[in-house]
């Protein structure tokens, strides 16, 4: 079977899909008002995002010769018209919900967003008190000079494009730039009237305000219209890890805020000669140019305010308790009798804290290793491990400084660890490590004794509480000498094989992930049942797609739960008809790696930290670990089921990629994230 000929979705086309799910999310009328407001801002940031990062890799792409083309598989050019149909379509349906659904709906409630035009006396009195108080001083204005190089514009930050005319006097007209400044709140609740609720957006106050700002000129017409530009964020790096390399970081990161621009955003109202000077002063190519509405920067909506009922917005879930965790008895007893799982978000993030606290205050620990990717603003992760470094502790942390868009705060809290006493390793020359694994070394009676916590998701106390995880406590010794080996190894600097029970990559995880497959098609030829499940964010890696094609050819019966790209085309004659595929968006973000190989008891179960992509298994420091305690593996097992079951929020995979919604009138309806906060909420009857 040739890889040139096997059902392949390009990967970027694949995730313009996923994206087009977060935005079914913001037109389901079943989802609360402000709940789709901030899927909107999801989508919105998330293709931010994209341009940054993928499409900016494609820009570089398309310099390549012809034979580099090939052996790519695609062309980067008609690819890059290809992402540009696609998105100016959703942007073109974004716009429809934010307008006619979202407006409409918000005035339903008695919430009206009001822009500048739509002040009445009092409440533009109040907007103009409120900019002159808060706003005006934050704003200096740039004059364009014709003659000279446009200002240069940040990456991502809001700016109003504004020209400057008078009708009655033959006076040349000036343009100006306005920098928007991200430290202002973007939202203003205005004062009720007779019960109605009033919002204002920074920009439509400042557009209100303009003759404040010119008004040393004489001008008597001012027009401002919102502009974005989006810049090629991926770093140029020297492979060199060693105490210059923060130092070589700092540098990079201002280059990325410098970056080639890959997508101006721009008010499809601007008037088109002012759309010509834009162009040819920032020298953009006609590609890169985007319109879209008054609004952009539409991240900033996830903090969109309610002003109204609380039924506007989802109920909070009340984090769980772990069954037979308790957080004044020691965890290390209770993990040496048996293993835990914490699933997030449903159940309490702070038993992992409380086993770092634990180990940093009981004097039997006397170490404690941990690999960090991205953590939360005032993380309380390493807090606890500082204390334990001045409790006399040695503390190893390997910290990833090239973790995308957290490399700044990595270097921050490399430094705060570092004056809290706790040695810090910045990661390996060639590789990512984006593992989240942490061993804790315990002397009991004179002895080592070794206890984990292996996780699918990062060591962050805020994403915990909107990321769908899991996270193991375990101190069975296959885990926990592998871990001994791994963490030697990479406080090294190094990578090794010869793990036993541990997937390890970038060495070893393929070939043990096609050794699985590869024994499944066995079982399947020998006319036994064969099964294989895959829960990941991406399935992307073309010879573990082609794999799971002939294990499908051969009849093993392969399940696929993919959030985001998902490369591989189910339901293909002669390729992929023992498979289907589902993706599930909903309140919270699906984000568990989970590998199943076989059927009943003898089955293998793995949680990973990796996605099924070449980066995750050739590039990058993954652990996938395996699930031996049979009650844990239960677990898993009845959370996939109920996920396999979702008949509400479950979107089928297909080539077509019409993210048709899985529907089955005949059963009853199974929405996941609730049905497994019900279950688990159960276990604890």
């Amino acid at each position: 079977m040739s890889k040139k000929h096997i059902p392949f979705v390009n990967r970027e086309i694949s995730w313009l899909y996923f994206n087009e799910r977060v935005l079914q999310e913001a037109a389901d009328e079943t989802v609360p008002l402000i709940e789709r407001i901030k899927f909107l801002s999801i989508y919105s940031s998330n293709l931010e995002e994209f341009y940054r990062v993928r499409v900016s890799t494609l820009a570089r792409l398309t310099n390549l010769n012809v034979k580099a083309k090939t052996l790519l598989g695609f062309n980067p050019k008609k690819t890059l018209n290809e992402i540009k149909n696609i998105v100016v379509k959703q942007e073109k349906k974004f716009d429809q919900l934010f307008q006619a659904t979202l407006i409409n709906g918000l005035a339903q409630n008695k919430i009206f967003i009001l822009n500048d035009t739509q002040l009445n006396v009092s409440r533009g009195e109040f907007v103009i008190n409120h900019f002159r108080d808060k706003i005006l001083s934050n704003l200096v204005p740039i004059m364009i000079d014709m003659d000279k190089p446009f200002p240069e514009l940040k990456d991502r930050n809001l700016y109003f494009f504004v020209k400057l005319s008078r009708t009655e006097i033959k006076l040349k007209e000036r343009f100006a730039l306005i920098e928007i400044p991200k430290t202002l709140s973007r939202f203003l609740v205005l004062p009720d009237t007779n019960e109605l609720k009033f919002i204002i957006l920074l920009e439509d106050i400042i557009k209100y305000c303009l003759d404040d700002i010119f008004y040393v000129f004489t001008y008597d017409t001012v027009e401002a219209f919102t502009i974005q530009l989006t810049r090629d964020s991926e770093l140029d790096l020297d492979k060199t890890v060693s105490d210059k390399f923060i130092e070589d970081l700092k540098n990079s990161l201002e280059k990325r805020k410098k970056g080639k621009p890959m997508r101006l955003l721009y008010d499809s109202a601007m008037p088109l000669d002012m759309l010509n000077v834009l162009i040819a002063k920032l020298k953009i190519e006609a590609e890169y140019l985007l319109p879209g509405n008054r609004y952009h920067k539409f991240g900033d909506f996830i903090a969109f305010p309610n002003p109204g009922s609380k039924d506007l917005e989802y109920p909070p879930n009340v984090p769980l308790k772990v069954e037979g965790l308790h957080r004044t008895q020691s965890v290390f007893t209770k993990i040496a009798e048996r293993d835990y799982l914490v699933n997030l978000p449903y159940q309490s993030y702070d038993y992992i804290i409380l086993f770092l606290r634990e180990a940093a205050i009981d004097p039997k620990v006397v170490e404690i290793q941990i690999t960090l990717y991205r953590l939360a603003e005032n993380s309380k992760v390493i807090n606890a491990l500082i204390n334990a470094a001045k409790n006399g502790k040695s503390v190893s942390v390997l910290l990833e400084l090239k973790a995308r868009f957290d490399e700044q705060a990595n270097i921050f809290w490399t430094s705060r660890l570092m004056e809290g006493g706790v040695k810090v390793n910045y990661g390996l020359t060639d590789y990512k490590v984006h593992s989240k694994i942490c061993l804790i070394k315990r002397i009991e009676k004179e002895k080592p004794v070794y206890y984990a916590n292996l996780a699918t998701g990062n060591f962050n106390e805020k994403t915990a509480g909107l990321y769908c995880d899991h996270s193991l406590f375990t101190a069975k010794k296959q885990i926990t000498k592998d871990l001994v080996k791994l963490f030697d190894t990479l406080n090294r600097k190094t990578v090794s094989k010869g793990f036993k029970h541990l997937i390890v990559s970038p060495l070893e995880m393929r070939s043990k992930l096609t050794n699985f497959i590869n024994r499944e098609i066995r079982v399947a030829k020998a006319g036994k049942p064969a099964y294989i499940l895959l829960k990941v964010n991406s399935l992307a890696d073309e010879d573990i797609i082609d794999k799971l094609y002939k294990a499908s050819n051969a009849g093993v019966k392969i399940d696929l739960i993919v959030r985001g790209i998902c490369c591989l085309v189910p339901g293909v004659k002669d390729f992929s008809e023992n498979i289907t595929a589902i993706s599930i968006i909903d309140k919270f973000l699906e984000h568990a790696r989970i590998y199943i190989f076989g059927t009943g008891d003898t089955r293998d179960m793995f949680l990973s930290s990796a996605d099924l992509m070449s980066r995750n298994i050739e590039h990058r420091v993954e652990v996938g670990f395996p699930i031996l305690d049979y009650e844990v593996k239960k677990e898993i097992q009845d959370i996939l089921d109920i996920q396999l079951a979702d008949n509400v929020k479950a979107r089928i995979i297909n080539g077509p990629n019409t993210n048709r919604y899985k529907k089955n009138r005949l059963a009853k309806k199974t929405r996941a994230q609730v049905e497994i906060y019900s279950y688990l909420k159960n276990k604890l009857k």
